[in-house]
């Protein structure tokens, strides 16, 4: 069986630290020969939910959310969750629409990172922890997060964590086809992985989305 190519954390305009427009997203993640793309904007499925308009075959409605201890990353999801919420809470939310769950770079302290505690708590509640970020520039962020995983018997799943276009597809995950998320859990069984480090000059492009946003306001750059 032929094993699609998935991209699970991009981000677009909806984003507070992106100016990626949806269809320019699109047309990127085809030329890249994806079959699966998961927006996950922070705290917001509107970018996600403008895509599956315009692609449903490729797109997969997914978050981002910042708890009070760390962030989520979230697949299938029906109802957005708000920022902010205690882990539990998030994770009972995400569950109650069957959304499948991962945890964004657990051990990045730069980016929302757990802290241990906060993430063993949490560990029996999700499906996946990220064990690999192109945006995580020290290696030992991934490599902790990979032996977290195989200890606790966790799936891995591993994304770009695309704010520009140029990053989209650095980190593609080989599993099989899928139709939903309990499907999805079970093609992580022999997963295969593709993956290439952003530079770290990359982050230059969040700062400068942020700026713009704030000087000018959100509403002047559309998704």
């Amino acid at each position: 069986m032929q094993k699609w190519k998935i991209e699970l954390h991009c981000h677009t305009a909806a984003s507070s630290d992106s100016l990626v427009k949806v269809k320019d997203l699109i047309k990127v993640a085809r030329k890249r020969g994806l079959d699966k793309l998961v927006i996950t904007d922070h705290n917001t499925i509107r970018g996600a939910l403008y895509a599956k308009t315009l692609d449903p075959d490729l797109i997969i409605v997914g978050e981002e959310i910042l708890t009070t201890r760390g962030e989520l990353l979230a697949f299938y999801v029906k109802e957005e969750i708000p920022r902010g919420l205690e882990p539990v809470e998030a994770i009972k939310r995400l569950r109650d629409q069957n959304a499948f769950i991962s945890v964004s770079h657990p051990f990045d302290r730069l980016r929302h990172g757990w802290e241990v505690e906060d993430l063993i708590e949490i560990t029996p509640l999700v499906d996946a922890i990220e064990i690999f970020n192109a945006r995580s520039f020290i290696t030992t962020i991934n490599e902790a997060a990979k032996e977290y995983a195989r200890v606790n018997n966790l799936r891995g799943t591993i994304g770009s964590d695309a704010h520009t276009l140029v990053e989209v597809g650095r980190a593609i995950q080989l599993i099989a086809p899928f139709t939903d998320s309990e499907s999805m859990k079970q093609s992580f069984r022999e997963p295969e992985y593709l993956t290439k480090s952003s530079s770290p000059m990359i982050r230059i492009s969040s700062t400068s989305a942020k700026i713009a946003k704030t000087i000018f306001g959100k509403d002047k750059f559309s998704i």
